[in-house]
């Protein structure tokens, strides 16, 4: 996996931990969960979670504009590249919001001067809000993975000026000589040309 892919798996995955987030918490308190996430530890909660998935769903469009930009460029369907299985997306990227959901409410907890949550409990309602999350970012990071640098390769060629090297033929009209006209003797003065002299 290249960089680039694992920086886009990585912030992924922290951005899907917030909505799986969002997910355990509707899961867990119901209709009371937005009143639990906007106050005590949870205060900053709301905007985070909007601003994280705000961002992803940012990219998102923005990666299907350079999708469809190329398809326009070439004139066809991009041939798609190679990317990684969705099996191993969906490992690495449920691991990441996993992760970063426990360490989230180990570190609530603490600041909120309460007790942190079981590993048990952590890790079931990680699981049922994470994993949804999880499965739906595997998918548009694989499915992204083989059509958008592919697509990226194609507007570089296709964006780039082509130097070309026009053929440029220039007809000049021929008359056939007259036998019967004399050749015109030109004036001996006349191959001086420029301005006046002062």
């Amino acid at each position: 996996m290249t960089l680039r892919r694992a920086l886009a798996v990585l912030g992924i995955g922290i951005a899907g931990a917030q909505a799986g987030h969002l997910v355990a918490y509707e899961l867990r308190f119901g209709v009371a969960a937005p009143a639990l996430q906007s106050t005590g530890a949870h205060a900053y909660f709301p905007a985070l979670a909007k601003t994280g998935v705000g961002l992803a769903a940012l990219a998102l469009l923005a990666s299907l504009l350079v999708v469809a930009a190329a398809r326009i460029v070439a004139g066809r369907r991009v041939q798609p590249g190679t990317s990684p299985s969705f099996v191993r997306l969906l490992a690495v990227v449920y691991t990441i919001q996993l992760a970063c959901f426990a360490g989230q409410e180990t570190a609530e907890a603490l600041l909120g001067g309460t007790h942190a949550s079981s590993a048990p409990l952590l890790i079931m309602w990680g699981t049922a809000g994470q994993l949804p999350v999880a499965l739906a970012a595997a998918l548009a990071l694989r499915w992204l993975g083989l059509h958008l640098e592919p697509a990226i390769a194609v507007l570089r060629l296709g964006l780039a000026p082509a130097v070309r090297c026009i053929p440029v033929a220039v007809a000049s009209p021929t008359w056939p000589l007259s036998r019967g006209l004399a050749p015109v003797r030109v004036v001996a003065s006349s191959h001086l040309r420029g301005p006046p002299s002062f």
